[in-house]
């Protein structure tokens, strides 16, 4: 019995899906500048080591990251490069939705101040 083939688009959902924690986003920032050990993350990142290590643990799951172990030290790292250019391209898209918005404000508050005040209400938030 073969299982089911999942198609490319849900595919995509669930990979998204998995790196949407702040947690694990932050792990791979930090990893874009090379590996790093868990005592460097847990300081970076500031939460309980039980949390840090089930997120590690989704991570490797999925094949994004890796673990070394030397002595009493385990070593993270990006298993590829392709994670890093996608933090990026995301970082690239998300100043441009904000460059947006702050259009969007810059243009609120234009016309605030050539409408009479009873059109625009003082705070738009």
């Amino acid at each position: 019995m073969t299982g089911a083939r999942v198609p490319l688009y849900q595919a995509k959902a669930e990979f998204f899906r998995m790196l949407g924690h702040p947690v694990r986003i932050r792990v791979l920032e930090l990893l874009q500048d090379g590996p790093m050990p868990v005592r460097d993350l847990l300081t970076a990142i500031e939460i309980e080591p039980s949390s840090l290590s089930q997120q590690l643990a989704v991570l490797r799951r999925a094949g994004i990251v890796t673990a070394t172990r030397s002595s009493s030290t385990v070593v993270y790292e990006l298993a590829g490069g392709d994670v890093a250019e996608l933090l990026r391209s995301a970082r690239r898209i998300l100043v441009e939705l904000l460059a947006g918005q702050e259009d969007l404000l810059t243009e609120l508050r234009d016309n605030r101040r050539s409408s009479a005040p009873e059109e625009v209400p003082e705070e738009v938030s």
